[in-house]
């Protein structure tokens, strides 16, 4: 099996690094153009559009990229108990959320049909999860499971984009506001998060 070229390894190279450079410059300004994006990755705007045809095309890649991590957490979840599962996911996939809490400010914009569609394989996942939840008398059954889902997981989302956002501070608020939302009681929540 041949290995890749200097040429397609350099070029892959300078594709992740402007997808990196992106979510920095678009975490800071969602409406950042390609322009700006470029600078910051130190290319010119053409090296950009050789990657990424659109601006669609970028925030497309990027979706797919956090679909994947997310979807490869929410894999490795123990699934024993779903609050107990939700905590796990909530734990291990914080980084992610919060390296990519700037999709939930593209979701509401002209790109949001395409987000959301992109997103569709971990709204299912996440639902499936809180349907067992509400099967088990563990989570809330006041919303359809793929309602109640995205609420507690747009919380999740919401406090990666706030001032809160820092460290362990984060995440616990991220999580034990994730669990209130879906119906879990306030004691309960604290102590599944425990000290984290």
């Amino acid at each position: 099996m041949p290995t890749e070229s200097s040429r397609a390894r350099s070029m892959n190279e300078t594709r992740d690094r402007i997808l990196d450079v992106a979510l920095e410059v678009l975490g800071e300004n969602p409406d950042a153009g390609m322009g700006d994006i470029a600078a910051a990755a130190g290319v010119v705007r053409r090296t950009v559009y050789g990657h990424f045809p659109s601006r669609l095309d970028l925030v497309r890649t990027l979706t797919e990229r956090a679909v994947a991590e997310m979807t490869a957490v929410l894999a490795e979840v123990d699934t024993a108990g779903a609050d107990a599962a939700w905590v796990e996911f909530i734990a291990r996939v914080w980084p992610v959320a919060h390296r990519y809490r700037v999709l939930l400010a593209l979701r509401r914009g002209e790109y949001g049909e395409a987000i959301h569609g992109l997103l569709g394989p971990v709204d299912e996942l996440l639902a499936d999860l809180v349907r067992r939840g509400q099967g088990s008398d563990v989570f809330a059954r006041h919303l359809p499971a793929d309602i109640l889902s995205q609420i507690a997981y747009g919380v999740v989302f919401a406090v990666a984009d706030s001032a809160v956002s820092n460290g362990n501070v984060g995440a616990r608020a991220a999580t034990i506001t994730s669990l209130l939302m879906l119906g879990v009681p306030e004691p309960r929540a604290i102590a599944l998060v425990g000290d984290e």
